[in-house]
């Protein structure tokens, strides 16, 4: 099985800063990709940052600037860096990984179990 951790979570208030941090184990050949997603109340899933296994990286327009995503190869984990954090980044964040359990397949995608960001005002 495939398991993804994630860890960092929790209240703080606007302007502060929370870094969470997501390790992908268990059956791992290749990771294409790893990422952060949100969903908040009454809005569909988003994407937040991801990072390529080269080091590429990709953010929403509403993060850019303030959130910074990072990994780590050797321990399969990726971390979010977030920054000046506003009432509207409330939302259960979501760890993915893009990733091949044996070789010659095809990449599928694993999810962690969601962790809150709460952010007051």
């Amino acid at each position: 099985q495939v398991q993804l951790v994630e860890s960092g979570g929790g209240l703080v208030q606007a302007g502060g800063s929370l870094r969470l941090s997501c390790a992908a184990s268990g059956r791992i050949f290749s990771i294409n990709s790893m990422g952060w997603y949100r969903q908040a109340p009454g809005k569909q899933r988003e994407l937040v940052a991801t990072i390529t296994s080269v080091g590429n990286t990709n953010y929403a327009d509403s993060v850019r600037g303030r959130f910074t995503i990072s990994r780590d190869v050797a321990k399969n984990t990726v971390y979010l860096q977030m920054n000046s954090l506003k009432p509207e980044d409330t939302a259960v964040y979501y760890c993915n990984a893009l990733l091949k359990e044996v070789p010659n397949v095809r990449w599928l995608a694993y999810w962690g179990q969601g962790t809150q960001v709460t952010v007051s005002s």
